[in-house]
């Protein structure tokens, strides 16, 4: 048996050895820091919606839809379900060049946008986030400008049963309607499976620069389009905007009690 007194001889070194160690780690960092990188600053608070409001004024998509924050992330769906009243949440702030992150996981069926350089009433560049049946996610289109796109994709659902209710996997098929018939994907189509991670969460990063802007996206790290606007719409859209979640309004693209959910949205002004 060891003699106690050595133990105690020994406790205090010990402690002191401890102590060392936990004075050299790094402390950790909070998430809205870890988040902040590269000159980003958290434009969500990850508790309630400060520095977001809803449209102010009824428009084409309806009074607002509902927006709370649930498990920390934005959440959006029709108020109340079902009805086809949906609309914006728009931040406080505008912003001219900027680049912007968040993470998306909506669920299948919704037809849902991230909104750029928008006005009160949703005129902007809208990056796509059509998660149904003949949709896109991250390819631009007009919204409340001229309704064009540069559209070169479409996904569609592989589904389990006939009812296609169980979602397995999804793939992307060149675009039955394309923006510009001579324009070519700039993802290979085949990876879609890869790129996009079904009922989890994904990392968009979009781009602004200019006016007319050219505007590029990438998920999780994959270019998904580069598009640059031939038209600047001075009567509607100055050289600053909001930054803006949909949930689009009416019974198309809205399934019952389907929602929209964001989260750790941060932005990086650029002028």
């Amino acid at each position: 048996m060891r003699d106690p007194r050595v133990r105690l001889l020994l406790l205090p070194a010990s402690l002191a050895l401890l102590a060392l160690a936990v004075s050299l780690s790094p402390a950790p960092r909070a998430v809205a820091d870890d988040k902040a990188e590269e000159g980003f600053k958290v434009l969500f608070n990850g508790k309630d919606l400060t520095g977001w409001h809803k449209n102010p004024e009824k428009i084409g998509h309806g009074t607002g839809g509902k927006w709370i924050v649930e498990d920390g992330a934005i959440s959006g769906e029709q108020d109340p379900p079902g009805s086809g009243n949906g609309g914006i949440l728009l931040s406080d702030e505008t912003y001219g060049d900027f680049e912007v992150k968040f993470e998306a996981n909506p669920d299948w069926g919704p037809c849902s946008g991230f909104f750029m350089r928008s006005t009160e009433k949703g005129n902007c560049y809208q990056m796509m986030i059509d998660y149904h049946d003949k949709g896109n996610v991250g390819e631009i289109y007009r919204e409340g400008l001229d309704g064009k796109s540069n559209r070169t994709f479409d996904l569609n659902g592989v589904y389990a049963d006939t009812e296609k209710k169980m979602l397995t996997a999804i793939k992307a098929d060149k675009a039955e309607n394309p923006g510009n018939k001579e324009a070519k994907p700039k993802l290979n189509l085949a990876d879609w499976g890869k790129i996009w991670k079904i009922k989890d969460w994904n990392t968009v990063h979009c781009k602004v620069v200019g006016n007319p802007p050219t505007i590029t996206t990438w998920i999780n790290g994959t270019l998904i389009t580069e598009y640059t606007s031939d038209n600047k719409f001075e009567k509607v859209l100055g050289d600053k905007g909001h930054i803006a979640f949909q949930v689009h309004g009416g019974s198309y693209g809205w399934p019952l009690g389907a929602k929209v959910r964001f989260r750790n949205v941060r932005v990086k002004p650029l002028n």
